[in-house]
C-alpha cells in the first residue's frame, strides 16, 4: 500500500505532458505559462511535449499537428536561455526536422541579420530614447540642466551619426565582437523587439515559420523581447502560439519582467510542475519556506507552487554557519575550511573533507569569487578593462576583454609546456606556436629565417624560467619575452599598455564619473602589475571549472553539495544584501521608499537569490553568513523558522 502511495506522489506531474499537447493542438492552440521550479524536470517535459507533437511518439492529435508542419514548410521554435541548455534539448530529442532549438540571442539574430536599414532605424530610435528620458531626467532636477548631462546628450548625439555612417551590421550569438558595426549582446534583444513592434512583415514572418514558440527560463527573458510575442499572440488569434516555461522565483537578471506571473494573459492556461526530483525532502523543505516567508522589506508576492521531494529522497542536511564579517578574508577561508570539515563529520560524505573537497562553493558577487579564489587582482584589472568580457558567462565559453589576447589563450598553453622541472617541452611549444599563427610570418631566406627561430627559441627559454622560478612574478616580467620577441601576435592595446611607464590615474571619488581612457589604463596597470599565478586560476574560473562560482553562472546547474557563501561587505555590490535579508543590517531610506511604493527592494533581489543557490543542492547545504552584526543575525535566524536549534552553528 505504502509502495503504490509512493509511486502515485512521485507521478503527480504525470498529467502535464498531455495537458499541455492539448494546449498546443487543440483548436483553436491556446497559449500558456507553464511554472517550473527548481528540479522539477522542466527540460523532460518539454522535450516529451515536443516528440508528441512533432510524430517522434505516436499521439492522436500531435500526429494530425505535425503533418501540418510539414505541408505548410512550418517548424516549431525553441528558445532556451544558454548554448548549453540549447544543446541538452537536442541531445535528448534527437533528429527532428520540425524543431528548431537555439538561444533567444541567436533567434534574434535569425529575424534581423542582413537588414542594415532596419537595424540602423532600430538603434537609432532607441538612441532618441534615452537622448528624450535624459533630457526628461535633467529638467526635472531642481538645479535643471548641467554640464554633465549636456555631454551626455551630445555623446548621444554623436552615437546617432555613427550609426548612420554605418554600412552594415555584424554579431555573433556565442562571443563578443568589435569594431564598427558590431553589435552587442543586448542591442540585437533590443533591435528584434523594437522591429517586432514595428514590422508587420517581420510578424508575419514569424507567425508562418514557427506557429508555436516555446521559450525556456522566461522569467529572465528581455522585456521587450516578451512583450512583443506577446503582442504577436493577439495580432492574428489562431495563427501563433506561445508557450512561456520558467520560475519567477528563480529570476536573478534584471531584463525580465519583475513579475511575470501578473503579466500573462488571463485566458493563457497556467499548467504547473509539482515534483522536485533534485533535492532530498529537508533541501525542499527549505527553499518552499524561503519563498513562503514574510520579512520587513519584501515586496514581491508569493505566487508560486510549493515543491514535493521524491519519496525516495527523504532526509538531507542542512546548516547555517554565522561569523563576524569584521574577519580578514584569510581568517574567512580559514572558518569556512572548518565549515566544511563540519559538514563532512555531519553528512558523512567524503566530498565535503579536506582531500576530496568536491563541493560547489557559490558566492554573491565576481569580486567575492575572486577572493576566495586568489585572482582578486587580475579580475579587477580585467573588469577595469571591459566588465562584462570579465565575467563568466553561463555557457561557460567566455575567453576575457579582447584586448588582453594572448594573455589568456597562448600564453597559458605556452606556460602548460613548462615541465614540473622548470625544462620546456618543446615540440608542444611549437604546437601551440602554430596553433596561434606564430609561425607563418618567418623568413624565407634560410639564414634569417634561423635568426628568426633562434629568437624565437631564446624568449621562450626565458619565459619558461619566469614561469617556473620567478617567486612572486607580475604579469608583465614574464610577458615581456614574448612581447619584446614578438612570439605571440598581441592585440595592439596590450602592447602600448606593456610599453606605457606612466602611473595610473586615481581611483575616482564615490560616484564620480571617470573616462573610458583613465578606467582602461588603471585596468592595465593593475593587470600588468598583478601576480603572474592568478592568470591561470582566473581563466578556470572564466571557464565555469572552478570550485567556485556565482549564483547567476550556476543557473540551472545542481550540485550534490553546496556551500553559499553570504559576504555583502566583501562582495562590494549594492543590489543585494545578505545582512539585511538576516537582519543585520536595518534597511535604508531608498529600501523604504521602495517598499512605499510597491518597488522591487534588496530584500526582494537577495531571497530570490537564495532560493536559487540552496536549490542548487542535491544532498546537503551549507550556508556561511559572514555578518556585520552576528547577534541580530542569529535573532533573525532563530526567529523565521527556517532552521532548527541545531542547525545553527556560531562560528567563533
Amino acid at each position: 500500500m505504502n509502495a503504490a502511495v509512493d509511486q502515485v506522489g512521485n507521478e503527480r506531474d504525470a498529467h502535464v505532458v498531455e495537458e499541455i499537447c492539448g494546449y498546443v493542438t487543440g483548436i483553436p492552440p491556446r497559449s500558456f505559462f507553464l511554472f517550473a521550479g527548481a528540479g522539477s524536470g522542466k527540460t523532460r517535459t518539454l522535450v516529451e511535449v515536443l516528440r508528441r507533437i512533432t510524430g517522434v511518439v505516436e499521439h492522436a492529435a500531435g500526429g494530425i499537428y505535425a503533418s501540418k508542419l510539414r505541408v505548410r514548410g512550418q517548424s516549431v521554435r525553441v528558445i532556451t536561455y544558454t548554448k548549453n541548455a540549447a544543446k541538452v534539448v537536442t541531445s535528448r530529442l534527437g533528429e527532428n526536422r520540425l524543431t528548431e532549438v537555439s538561444t533567444i540571442h541567436s533567434f534574434c539574430w535569425d529575424l534581423v541579420k542582413g537588414f542594415d536599414e532596419d537595424i540602423r532605424e532600430a538603434l537609432i530610435a532607441k538612441n532618441m530614447e534615452e537622448l528624450a528620458k535624459a533630457k526628461a531626467h535633467a529638467q526635472s532636477k531642481k538645479r535643471g540642466e548641467s554640464d554633465t548631462d549636456r555631454r551626455k546628450y551630445a555623446e548621444l548625439e554623436a552615437k546617432a551619426e555613427e550609426l548612420r555612417a554605418i554600412p552594415t551590421f555584424r554579431y555573433h550569438p556565442d562571443q563578443n565582437t568589435y569594431g564598427e558595426g558590431a553589435l552587442s549582446h543586448q542591442e540585437v534583444l533590443r533591435v528584434a523587439a523594437w522591429l517586432l513592434c514595428e514590422r508587420p512583415t517581420l510578424q508575419r514572418i514569424v507567425q508562418d515559420r514557427h506557429p508555436l514558440l516555446l521559450i525556456d527560463e522566461s522569467q529572465d527573458t528581455m522585456r521587450g523581447v516578451l512583450d512583443a510575442l506577446f503582442d504577436l499572440t493577439t495580432i492574428r488569434p489562431g495563427h501563433f502560439t506561445l508557450g512561456l516555461l520558467g520560475d519567477h522565483r528563480q529570476r536573478i537578471y534584471p531584463d525580465g519582467h519583475v513579475d511575470l506571473p501578473s503579466h500573462i494573459p488571463p485566458t493563457w492556461a497556467r499548467p504547473a510542475l509539482q515534483m522536485n526530483h533534485r533535492s532530498r525532502e529537508r533541501i525542499v523543505r527549505l527553499i518552499n519556506a524561503i519563498w513562503e516567508a514574510d520579512i520587513e522589506g519584501r515586496t514581491q508576492s508569493k505566487i508560486g507552487v510549493a515543491q514535493h521531494p521524491r519519496s525516495e529522497k527523504q532526509g538531507g542536511k542542512v546548516r547555517i554557519f554565522v561569523g563576524d564579517t569584521a574577519n580578514t578574508t584569510s581568517v574567512k577561508l580559514s572558518f569556512e575550511a572548518d565549515c566544511a570539515r563540519s559538514m563532512a563529520q555531519i553528512t558523512g560524505a567524503e566530498a565535503w573533507s579536506a582531500n576530496q573537497k568536491s563541493f560547489k562553493t557559490l558566492a554573491l558577487e565576481h569580486k567575492l569569487g575572486a577572493k576566495r579564489g586568489d585572482f582578486y587582482n587580475i579580475y579587477c584589472g580585467m573588469a577595469l578593462l571591459d566588465k562584462e568580457a570579465a565575467t563568466p558567462d553561463p555557457n561557460g565559453e567566455r575567453m576575457g576583454p579582447a584586448m588582453v589576447r594572448p594573455l589568456l589563450g597562448g600564453l597559458l598553453e605556452l606556460a602548460e609546456c613548462v615541465r614540473p622541472d622548470g625544462t620546456l617541452d618543446e615540440f608542444a611549444a611549437v604546437a601551440v606556436l602554430r596553433r596561434h599563427n606564430a609561425l607563418t610570418k618567418l623568413p624565407s631566406e634560410h639564414a634569417a629565417r634561423a635568426v628568426r627561430l633562434a629568437e624565437l627559441y631564446e624568449a621562450i627559454s626565458r619565459f619558461a624560467v619566469l614561469c617556473h622560478r620567478t617567486e612572486g612574478a607580475q604579469v608583465k616580467q614574464v610577458l615581456a619575452p614574448i612581447l619584446e620577441a614578438n612570439v605571440l601576435p598581441a592585440d595592439s592595446r596590450l602592447v602600448g599598455a606593456y610599453w606605457d611607464e606612466r602611473p595610473p590615474p586615481p581611483e575616482p571619488e564615490r560616484e564620480a564619473s571617470e573616462s573610458k581612457e583613465d578606467r582602461q589604463r588603471r585596468g592595465w596597470h593593475l593587470l600588468m602589475n598583478a601576480p603572474w599565478a592568478e592568470l591561470a586560476r582566473y581563466r578556470t574560473y572564466l571557464g565555469g571549472e572552478a570550485p567556485f562560482a556565482t549564483h547567476q553562472v550556476v543557473k540551472g546547474s545542481e550540485f550534490k553539495h553546496v556551500m553559499v557563501v553570504m559576504d555583502d561587505e566583501e562582495a562590494g555590490g549594492n543590489l543585494f544584501s545578505y545582512d539585511k535579508l538576516f537582519g543585520a543590517e536595518i534597511l535604508s531610506k531608498d529600501d523604504k521608499d521602495n517598499i512605499a511604493a510597491g518597488k522591487e527592494t534588496t530584500i526582494d533581489r537577495t531571497l530570490r537569490l537564495l532560493y536559487v543557490t540552496c536549490s542548487r543542492a542535491e544532498e546537503s547545504l551549507a550556508l556561511v553568513l559572514w555578518a556585520k552584526d552576528t547577534n541580530s543575525a542569529l535573532t533573525a535566524i532563530n526567529a523565521c523558522g527556517w532552521f532548527t536549534a541545531d542547525e545553527v552553528v556560531v562560528l567563533p
